[in-house]
């Protein structure tokens, strides 16, 4: 049987109201509403700052110096610096490394080697809003130990292939076709470069993929030359040219059998 003072706490229990988050206040006194002062503490300036636009925040652009003639207009533009805006890096391709993709059943021969495919196998990055225009075929590069450049690359590179680069110097272009190859350097505008590289977000998006566009002004002569095996030179040039440079090197002029069609159609589309 319970006590009196417990049956007397129940009662007060039952009639008292449930303790909820709307029936919940602070303790008199314990919360005060805080009065912004005379502020007296700031010091001098009360943490603006200077006179004028130093007290604000409307902050003066980039390069202006308060009325001066700037740094940009003082001195005059150098001749190094001209055509700057137009001039296009380019990603190295070593020989070396390109056989060695080519061992490594990275690359197929059987098909052209250009862009899409180089770009396909996950080792190169090619960012055309940053000015790079494509793959430039080189040899191994700079042996800074014993201050040569090393052309064992070139040296060792035995592979048949089509290859469309978008710059190529003489010597790489020797080594390509003194094995039977065929190299071809070609523009690429920075849209088709993008979408050469990746072409998911254009289908996404439901667009055609964009024509490639001719070379600037400053490229056409380097993409017209048949000695630079530009894809805008005459075919016949080119052939001229690949026999002079089978002469200088003392290499047998191989008979570039994978340019040419097997099928009919396409022979009579490229004989039309």
């Amino acid at each position: 049987m319970a006590s009196r003072g417990t049956e007397k706490a129940l009662s007060l229990l039952s009639r008292l109201p449930r303790i909820e988050l709307q029936n919940l206040k602070p303790n008199p006194g314990a919360k005060k509403n805080r009065t912004r002062g005379r502020g007296i503490h700031g010091g001098k300036t009360h943490g603006a700052g200077s006179k004028g636009s130093g007290q604000r925040q409307n902050f003066m652009r980039l390069g202006y110096e308060t009325g001066n003639n700037p740094f940009y207009l003082r001195f005059p533009c150098q001749n190094y610096y001209k055509g700057h805006h137009l001039k296009v890096s380019y990603v190295p391709l070593c020989m070396g490394q390109l056989q060695k993709l080519i061992d490594t059943n990275r690359l197929r021969t059987d098909l052209p080697i250009d862009v899409t495919q180089l770009i396909n196998t996950g080792l190169f990055n090619i960012k055309p809003l940053e000015k790079e225009g494509g793959f430039m075929l080189q040899d191994d590069g700079m042996d800074h130990f014993r201050a040569t450049v090393n052309l064992e690359g070139m040296d060792h590179f035995r592979a048949t292939v089509n290859l469309e680069v978008q710059w190529a110097s003489e010597a790489t272009i020797a080594a390509v076709e003194r094995n039977g190859g065929v190299v071809t350097t070609a523009y690429y505008d920075p849209m088709a470069l993008e979408a050469a590289v990746n072409p998911i977000p254009f289908f996404k998006r439901g667009k055609a993929i964009p024509r490639r566009m001719l070379p600037p002004q400053h490229l056409i002569d380097y993409y017209t030359d048949p000695k630079n095996r530009g894809y805008l030179a005459d075919p016949k040039l080119v052939a001229n040219e690949r026999l002079k440079l089978a002469q200088k090197y003392g290499y047998p002029l191989a008979d570039s059998a994978i340019l040419k069609p097997t099928d009919a159609k396409l022979k009579e589309y490229y004989l039309a």
